[in-house]
């Protein structure tokens, strides 16, 4: 008889208090002259995760309005990548959350003391746009400093190069985190024979003195919590980034 038979399990469904989390991606900018915005799955997956979970989203950009996925990332591109990502299909075709893609709240209208956590996606806008956003920093900091979760992923992450809290130290000193990594950048510059980025994540991460970016191989699942401070390297490690946030928020 097989182990696998002799197996008797059962499971209880964890039931949440509903909180409420911020989800920020960016606006649409251009990189190397085509559009950029966001990747799919890093809001998707992450906002259905929360939704399940009986939390309320928001959806929130910078500048508010219209946002776009990332072509890339986009299960409706043909041809493309990402054609199986369900999730983000899903979201786009359904007719209340399709709509947030249309009009999101520009961060200027979000007040940190109506959220319990903030979520920044990344994907091919945020090294562009994020890096001057001094507001967006500032939004960082203060979910941070008035004792809020804050996950970013991917080049989401890239808000820890910048993020300064009120003492004027970035957030980044004394935390471990993670983001897309130098290994992954060279992937996607091999796929599209260009160099996108004109800087990477971990490379401007080893140029700040007591901060720990770690990471795992290119394109494996891997995310960090270091206190209410919570990573994750890629699109491919959303779920577990996640789910991160949903045990930081149910403490």
């Amino acid at each position: 008889m097989a182990a696998s038979d002799l197996k008797v399990e059962t499971r209880m469904g964890v039931k949440r208090k509903s909180q409420r989390i911020l989800s920020i991606v960016s606006n649409t900018t251009q990189l190397k002259g085509f559009p950029v915005g966001f990747f799919a799955e890093e809001m998707t997956r992450a906002f259905l995760m929360f939704t399940e979970a009986g939390h309320r989203v928001d959806l929130a950009s910078p500048n508010g309005g219209e946002v776009m996925f990332d072509t890339h990332s986009d299960p409706r591109t043909p041809g493309g990548a990402y054609a199986d990502d369900l999730i983000s299909l899903g979201f786009v075709h359904h007719v209340k959350f399709g709509a947030m893609l249309k009009d999101t709240l520009p961060i200027s209208a979000a007040s940190v003391d109506d959220y319990d956590a903030v979520w920044v996606a990344g994907g091919g806008g945020p090294l562009l746009t994020f890096k001057e956003d001094t507001a967006l920093h500032a939004l960082i900091a203060s979910f941070y400093e008035k004792g809020k979760v804050v996950a970013l992923i991917c080049h989401g992450s890239s808000l820890l190069l910048w993020t300064r809290l009120s003492s004027g130290k970035l957030l980044a000193i004394g935390k471990k985190w993670t983001g897309f990594t130098d290994d992954e950048e060279d992937e996607v510059n091999a796929a599209f024979g260009m160099a996108l980025n004109q800087y990477t994540i971990q490379s401007e991460a080893r140029g700040i003195d007591g901060t720990s970016f770690q990471c795992r191989g290119a394109n494996e699942p891997f995310a960090v919590r270091d206190g209410r401070l919570i990573t994750g390297q890629q699109q491919y490690s959303s779920a577990i980034t996640a789910e991160l946030v949903l045990e930081a928020l149910d403490e």
